[in-house]
């Protein structure tokens, strides 16, 4: 089992940047597919970023798709999120997500384990 801890969250302006962080423990990073959701108040968690286990594929949700990037130092078992030019409608808890098979990375129901979530708020 693998445990989860994001952090980096915080309030920041439209236009602004913030990086997340994803500290994994209990197992080795490398052995999993991780990911990035989100979910804004009353809304769904929507998918906003995936990597493979080598970081050589990555993936993006339409919305976030050229603003975001994600990335991974299997060495620290850690995972980023670098988000740019951040805008209102991207506020949101963003959780971190790890999935051990090749399954779909789109689908949050494929990913076994989950953190925390941590807060991101982007005032107009």
């Amino acid at each position: 089992q693998v445990q989860l801890v994001e952090s980096g969250g915080g309030l920041v302006q439209a236009g602004g940047s913030l990086r997340l962080s994803c500290v994994a423990s209990g197992r080795t990073l490398g052995n999993y597919r991780m990911g990035w959701f989100r979910q804004a108040p009353g809304k769904e968690r929507e998918f906003a970023a995936a990597i493979s286990r080598s970081g050589g594929n990555t993936y993006y949700g339409e919305s976030v798709k050229g603003r975001f990037n994600i990335s991974r130092d299997n060495a620290k078992n850690t995972v980023y999120l670098q988000m740019n030019k951040l805008k209102p409608e991207d506020t949101a808890v963003y959780y971190c997500a790890a999935m051990q098979y090749l399954r779909d990375v789109f689908d949050r129901a494929q990913y076994a384990y989950w953190g925390q979530g941590t807060q991101v708020t982007v005032s107009s």
